[in-house]
This record gives structure tokens, C-alpha cells and sequence, in this order.
């Protein structure tokens, strides 16, 4: 700051100066003179503002949908990344076991550059949830990127952000997303549509970031964040999508998901039917 006073103190002698020898039109160009070099000397120690992500949390969620992309994008230059909630605190994810920590509060986080939407059991939960919907709403306005992974595709379709928009989510709730409004796209990994990019279920949030990286920091760094996390996957078995899968092991999987949502969420299924009906005869789409 010394500095900066040094630097504004002699500016201002020296068009002073000139005023006395050179009269007062001369005085006011110099003058907006150093009205311009205030400006940049006033921002010399101004840092170049972040690129920042949100990732949505909330109770239920899947870890992997939001740790995945977490590990690839917390590696890009000058980002910088939050979890987010409606409160700041621990997150209860998916299953029971594992928290994470929401470091801020949507009610904070006003305008970052992208915002993340994971996918979880508890997904119906943040569908009528209209304080979660009306930020997404809003924040949507001004992102570069808004994306998904799984059934957080739902949580956009439910804020009407993918109405009449390709997309793609969990196979097992790709009705859904139709219901909503999209137009589901099953046998894509990922789906871009302008800055609406979303992603199939739990693991493609991975390659959802690698290609986000890529498309934000270069592909000369996604290239190296893909080797730093040496993500390189070569499954054991290839069940991985439902046109690879056996019959037998598709009945076995719509039976754990079928298992896996709790009866409070289930019971929220009607209200979203209807939500969305209501939707349809005001908006006509």
C-alpha cells in the first residue's frame, strides 16, 4: 500500500506541475490521465478471480456422483471448488457410511461458473424441494456450465433447465427425464446441449469432468489430470451398460435399485407427478 501511495503522490506532482506551466486545458488531459493509471494501479495487487465450481450436496446422495468429478476438476488452474448444501456442515451420503462436508451454503454461493448436480437415493427429496430449485434456477441464468450425473439430470429437469433439451441420466430412471421434458438419450455416456451438460449414471460423472476439464483448462491439462488420477479403466466384466448386459443381470440390478430407495422418497413420487402436471398445463411443454 505504501507503495501504491508513492506511486499516486508523484503522478499527481507531476500533473500539478504541468497545470502551473501549462495552463488548465492542458491540466485536464492530464488529469484523466491519472485517472486511468489510478485504476490500474488500484488493481496491481487484485488477484485474477477463480473459476468456480459448486457441487451441489444434500442428504442421500452418492458419494462417487460427486466425489468423481470432484477429483478431476479440484486439479484445474486457478479453480476453485465448493460443496454446497443448504446448510454448511456434514452430509450423510447414500447408504449411510460416508459424510461429506459442505463447506458453503447455496444461499452464498450466488454465481459460480459451474454447478454439479449429483444424483442419489434421496433424489425425489430435492425434486419438490423449491428453495434447491429456485438456485438452480437462478444460478443456471449466469453459469458457463450447469451439469449433472445420474438422477441429478432429474434434480435440472424438475428446475425445468432440460425442457425440450437432449439428456441423459441413470438407465433406471430414463422414463423420468422423458416426464420432465427432455429427450432422453440412453446410449450416451454423455450429452452436451450449449452449456447443459449432463451425464449417465455414478461412474460417467468421471468422464463427465475429464471432458468439462478439457473444454475449460485445455486438453493438454485433462490429458494430465487423466494420467495423475491414472484413470484408465478396464473392468473385469462387461455389464457396464444395459445394451451389454444379460437378461438376468439387468432383473438383478432393477431389483437392488428397486430395493434401494426408501419409502419416504417413494412416497414423494405422486407429489412429483403432480407437480409436473401442473407444469405442463401452464407452460404447455
Amino acid at each position: 500500500m505504501e507503495a501504491k501511495r508513492q506511486i499516486f503522490t508523484d503522478i499527481h506532482l507531476q500533473i500539478y506541475r504541468r497545470y502551473v506551466v501549462e495552463g488548465s486545458a492542458t491540466f485536464e488531459i492530464k488529469y484523466r490521465t491519472f485517472t486511468r493509471l489510478n485504476l490500474v494501479v488500484a488493481n496491481m495487487d487484485e488477484k485474477p478471480r477463480r473459476f468456480q465450481i459448486a457441487i451441489l450436496l444434500y442428504q442421500g446422495v452418492t458419494s462417487l456422483d460427486a466425489v468423481g468429478p470432484w477429483e478431476v476438476l479440484s486439479r484445474m488452474p486457478n479453480t476453485e471448488v465448493r460443496f454446497v448444501a443448504k446448510e454448511a456442515g456434514p452430509v450423510t451420503t447414500e447408504g449411510g457410511a460416508l459424510l461429506l462436508g459442505a463447506s458453503h451454503t447455496i444461499a452464498e454461493t450466488l454465481s459460480p461458473d459451474l454447478v454439479l448436480v449429483p444424483g442419489g437415493t434421496t433424489t425425489p427429496g430435492q425434486m419438490v424441494d423449491d428453495e434447491v430449485l429456485d438456485w438452480l434456477r437462478k444460478v443456471s441464468e449466469t453459469t458457463t456450465w450447469t451439469a449433472s450425473v445420474c438422477t441429478g439430470a432429474l434434480i435440472l429437469g424438475a428446475a425445468g433447465i432440460l425442457k425440450g433439451l437432449p439428456a441423459t441420466t441413470h438407465w433406471y430412471k430414463m422414463g423420468v427425464l422423458r416426464i420432465l421434458g427432455a429427450k432422453p438419450e440412453p446410449d450416451q455416456r454423455i450429452v452436451r446441449s450449449g452449456k447443459i451438460v449432463t451425464a449417465a449414471g455414478v461412474s460417467s460423472g468421471i468422464d463427465l469432468a475429464l471432458w468439462l476439464a478439457g473444454e475449460i483448462a485445455g486438453r493438454e491439462r485433462a490429458e494430465a489430470i487423466q494420467l495423475v488420477i491414472e484413470y484408465d479403466p478396464h473392468p473385469p466384466f462387461n455389464s457396464g451398460h444395459m445394451s451389454k448386459a444379460s437378461k438376468e443381470t439387468q432383473k438383478l440390478a432393477k431389483e437392488m435399485m428397486d430395493e434401494s430407495m426408501p419409502a419416504d422418497q417413494s412416497r414423494l413420487v405422486p407429489k412429483i407427478a403432480w407437480r409436473r402436471f401442473v407444469d405442463l398445463v401452464r407452460t404447455r411443454k
